[in-house]
């Protein structure tokens, strides 16, 4: 009967959002159908306008708040809407955190089918604006227009730089404002678009993949030092004069590389980089520890909330010095290098080669001698000949991809014989299939959500979990 009575791009008046769902989504009901809106929040009242139709469900557009609900507050951001980096930004922080404190109990109760702990709030951040460490931004030629511009008859600027207009891999909004990373980051992009067009820079097309100006990456840390990398899609004379007007304009860049792409595709990991100016890599500090941060580093991009992430991954771990601890994705070592201190031994197992060269590096930096670092498919390096050579674990951490772990090693960690695991997860429902494969030889005993990216619907999870006693 739904199918016949609604159609696509009718108009719904007087919806009700009653909660939040998968990717920061309103969700209100008609009888048995689920109605998905963008840019909604639980308690409004709203007219929307079906935009696709499904069976079982609808994903509908605001077309008017008839009223707002209680937890709405104004998104401080210009592009907020249309730009797909803070979806949650006309949503009160305390309530978001209660709904991605949910969102982890929901899916370990789904997926997990263990007898869950008490879980506690979402630890929020600190900082809820202006908290990332890295940013990526495009040039184009091809500017996303607003309903009035397209209107215009006037000749119109096509020239951006700023983000990718979700699903138009072709299409930047040029952003004058972003409230994620602190300054000068807005004025460095600014400066450097206003000297593309002062000098008459081409913009980069996506689709022709022609043009000078392709891409710029900022890097900062929390002492407010930043590193620029600057990707041009052509050779140019005006390479290094853009690099030394950015240099000479602001003295927070101690760092400053670029590289000529001639790919089709934006990534740099596979380039060579050229190092124009200043320091090869930026530090980070985090307690009496310092991480190398170079171009092509990963690093959590909310270094201040990942520092509270890191001291509950120890706190759970609870070493006493005698243990040996095995970090399975260990990335550049970060958690690994946080832990050694309190442990016989850290073990650090990643698949990216250059992350565990930064690894290396840093534990020798740091002056730790108790790490050693592998590079390579997990399930081929966690192994019992590995155990023989380096020591059973007696506690296992692990930080998998939003995909969680192979089956071989969720298979591994269960005859591994460790006492703990302590699961660090940036998606708690692979987090909980994951956990119900362990509970084979593991009880969960406690979890702890961390709120690491404010505005979004992403939450972290830790969850602790013990070898069960052999009766």
């Amino acid at each position: 009967m739904i199918e016949k009575e609604y159609k696509k791009f009718q108009i719904i008046e007087d919806l009700e959002i009653q909660t939040a769902a998968a990717l920061g989504k309103g969700l209100g009901r008609i009888g048995e159908i689920v109605v998905f809106v963008e840019n909604a929040v639980p308690g409004d009242v709203v007219d929307v306008q079906i935009v696709k139709k499904k069976s079982r469900f609808f994903d509908a557009k605001v077309v008017k708040l008839k009223k707002p609900s209680e937890k709405r507050v104004n998104a401080p951001c210009a592009y907020f809407g249309v730009c797909g980096g803070c979806k949650w930004q006309n949503f009160d922080y305390q309530e978001q955190l209660k709904y991605k404190t949910l969102e982890v109990e929901d899916s370990l109760r789904k997926f997990a089918k263990v007898e869950l702990p008490e879980i506690p709030m979402a630890l929020g951040s600190d900082n809820i604006y202006f908290y990332r460490n890295k940013m990526d931004f495009g040039f184009s030629n091809t500017r996303w227009l607003t309903a009035d511009e397209v209107k215009s008859e006037e000749k119109l600027d096509r020239d951006a730089l700023g983000f990718h207009v979700p699903g138009f891999f072709d299409k930047v909004i040029d952003i004058e404002k972003c409230h994620l990373q602190p300054e000068p980051s807005n004025a460095i992009r600014n400066f450097v678009r206003d000297f593309a067009k002062t000098n008459n820079l081409s913009f980069y097309n996506s689709r022709q993949h022609v043009g000078v100006m392709r891409g710029l990456m900022l890097r900062n840390n929390l002492k407010g030092d930043f590193m620029a990398i600057i990707q041009f899609g052509e050779e140019s004379d005006f390479i290094k004069p853009l690099a030394d007007a950015m240099i000479q304009n602001f003295k927070e860049i101690k760092s400053l590389y670029y590289v000529v792409n001639l790919k089709k595709n934006d990534t740099i990991h596979d380039l060579n980089l050229v190092h124009h100016f200043g320091d090869e890599y930026l530090i980070e500090s985090m307690e009496d520890l310092n991480f190398r941060i170079n171009p092509k580093s990963f690093y959590q991009t909310n270094p201040s909330q990942a520092y509270n992430l890191y001291k509950i991954t120890r706190d759970f771990a609870d070493l006493k010095g005698s243990e040996n601890v095995y970090d399975l994705y260990t990335g550049t070592g970060t958690i690994a290098q946080f832990i050694a201190k309190k442990a016989k031994q850290v073990v650090g197992i990643e698949y990216v080669p250059e992350a565990i060269e930064d690894a290396k590096i840093n534990a020798r930096e740091n002056k730790l001698d108790n790490t050693v670092f592998y590079a390579g498919d997990m399930k081929d390096l966690l192994t019992p000949d590995l155990f023989l050579k380096h020591g059973k674990p007696d506690v296992i951490i692990t930080d998998p991809p939003r995909a969680g772990m192979h089956d071989d090693v969720t298979k591994r960690i269960n005859q591994s014989g460790a006492k703990k695991i302590v699961y660090v997860s940036c998606n708690p429902a692979t987090q909980a299939r994951d956990i119900e494969i362990l509970s084979e030889n593991y009880d969960l005993i406690k979890v702890q959500p961390v709120d690491m990216f404010p505005h979004t619907y992403h939450i972290e999870n830790v969850a602790l979990l013990t070898l069960k006693e052999i009766k």
